[in-house]
């Protein structure tokens, strides 16, 4: 008996191993993912390396032309599509950097509209680049017939530029956005309500508390958002859906129906507002626990002492800026006891000081975890806000473009951050911004209570991220969380039609009891007029 049972202990761990192997292949899903270039493709491919390691199968579709996305990787499987189009990296540098060159002038209002409409075309371009990229997909019959026949289970996208939800459209897939930016801009804006008495328009750098003015100011700023995004945007999503998939369908109705909108922000960051069912917060999930150092980083880092650190970093886009500014920046570091790493490919400025550490690249979230480090320097890309958060480490501000000064804004109404106008940058300046930062306590404990806020959670934002997917996969969608009132008229949403029924209702009524009192009336003082007679 002892003998047989041995055996079959035998074969024990092989039995639990094949049992865990089918375990993978039930719950395993496959993920179609048609992601964003640039930064954008930093979040995605935090979301996509997770799933991988909880046994998905990824595939992700991408341009031949691809800035970021490599078509080798071990943590997905890549379809590239042939593109001779879009929009090369090098424009797109040159471009934003033109930008800031114009910033740094003292801009009349007439000029501000002339580069607003600059903004408009050059991104009308990129959406058109992205649309002529998805027609190229739908037409490919081969490849369409591929994506039908390998039964995917869920299509993960980057609606900034809004290809992606039309192809989920076509292959009959649930629908999950990686989201803070849709086409038309601030994602909130697409499905949840928005009091614009106290919900302010990204790009305006307003509060949720609002003077008349500024509440002036934020209505006109819609309108023009609104114009912008009929002048620059709609006509081209709109021929693009009446192409492929007949008049009928409205194109901001196949965003709308996406089953969950994974938010890249959260409420440490964001202002009250209302929200949906199914906007699931995931802000900082991008963010972990500082990894130890390499051995000459730490070292460096080290030798700071009791002064600390700074690091300075402005993101994937401005990895230098225009020589001037670099050097007045330099010559401000020079005059402080701190260390500093900062990420700088540019020209070596001439002034740079012996405690300033340039690098071409930098491990920004183990450094910003690094107790010695004082001051995070950055140009406000929101991860680079949201890891400064999950650290506490408060901020001095370089806004340069897009939503940069809005999300620096925040920080600063916060008391997290102190901001410094490129415009107006000198050594002097930003030399006193950066003490400012560095001695006034206050900056520290605002930050580090931001930080024990987002901490404070039942689960880690990755991980509500990666459940909500799931769930859309086990449950072929979420219908039951998507708002329908997106399908309303603007008189139907807000009741327009039912206030008029009730007050038209309510004056009838008047007018009725004004008749009958006055018919009775006049039949009182007809019967007193016989009397007298």
């Amino acid at each position: 008996m002892n003998f047989v049972w041995l055996k079959k202990m035998h074969y024990f761990p092989a039995a639990l191993l094949a049992f865990l192997s089918i375990l993978c292949q039930v719950f395993g899903g496959k993920v179609l993912v048609f992601p964003l270039d640039g930064s954008h493709w930093v979040n995605m491919k935090v979301l996509i390396e997770e799933l991988h390691t909880r046994g998905h199968n990824v595939t992700v579709l991408r341009a031949s032309n691809s800035w970021y996305i490599k078509e080798e990787s071990p943590f997905y499987t890549s379809i590239t599509v042939y593109n001779s189009g879009g929009i090369e990296k090098e424009q797109f540098d040159a471009f934003t950097k033109h930008i800031l060159v114009s910033r740094r002038e003292k801009l009349s209002f007439w000029s501000y509209l002339s580069l607003a409409a600059e903004v408009g075309t050059f991104f009308e371009e990129m959406h058109r680049n992205q649309l002529d990229l998805m027609g190229k997909i739908f037409e490919n019959k081969d490849l369409m017939a591929s994506l039908q026949t390998a039964k995917y289970d869920l299509f993960l996208t980057d609606p900034a530029f809004g290809g992606g939800c039309f192809l989920a459209l076509r292959l009959g897939l649930p629908l999950v956005l990686n989201v803070r930016w849709t086409m038309h801009g601030e994602a909130h804006y697409e499905i949840a309500p928005s009091p614009l008495s106290y919900v302010p328009l990204p790009g305006l750098e307003l509060t949720d508390k609002m003077t008349f003015a500024q509440r002036v100011q934020n209505i006109m700023g819609y309108i023009f958002s609104v114009y912008h995004k009929t002048r620059y945007i709609s006509s081209h999503y709109q021929s693009f859906c009446k192409k492929y998939f007949g008049s009928e369908i409205n194109y901001k109705n196949v965003l709308r129906d996406a089953d969950i909108w994974l938010m890249r922000t959260d409420f440490t960051f964001e202002f009250p507002r209302p929200t949906m069912p199914n906007i699931i917060y995931m802000g900082g999930f991008q963010c972990k626990p500082a990894k130890p150092l390499p051995d000459d980083l730490e070292e460096f880092v080290q030798s700071s002492g009791d002064h600390g650190l700074i690091v300075m970093s402005l993101g994937t886009i401005f990895s230098h800026l225009p020589q001037d500014i670099t050097e007045e920046i330099a010559a401000a570091f020079a005059r402080l006891p701190q260390k500093i790493i900062w990420r700088h490919t540019g020209p070596r400025p001439v002034n740079i000081g012996d405690n300033t550490l340039l690098v071409d690249w930098l491990p920004q979230n183990d450094l910003l975890g690094h107790p010695q480090t004082k001051v995070f320097i950055t140009h406000g890309g929101t991860n680079s806000i949201q890891e400064a958060i999950y650290h506490g480490v408060p901020i001095l501000g370089l806004p340069l473009v897009f939503d940069q000064p809005d999300n620096l804004s925040r920080m600063k109404v916060r008391g997290t951050a102190k901001l410094v106008d490129i415009a107006e940058l000198n050594r002097t300046m930003f030399l006193q911004a950066l003490e400012e930062v560095l001695y006034n306590p206050s900056y520290k404990e605002n930050i580090q209570r931001l930080s024990k806020l987002h901490h404070d959670q039942p689960m880690k934002p990755l991980d509500r991220a990666v459940f909500w997917i799931e769930f859309v996969m086990r449950n072929r969608g979420a219908p039951h969380l998507r708002t329908q009132s997106f399908r309303m008229s603007w008189i139907e949403y807000n009741s327009v039609d039912v206030i008029l029924t009730l007050l038209v209702i309510v004056i009838l009524i008047c007018l009725m009891i004004y008749k009958i009192i006055k018919c009775m009336c006049l039949k009182v003082v007809f019967k007193k007029k016989i009397k007298a007679e």
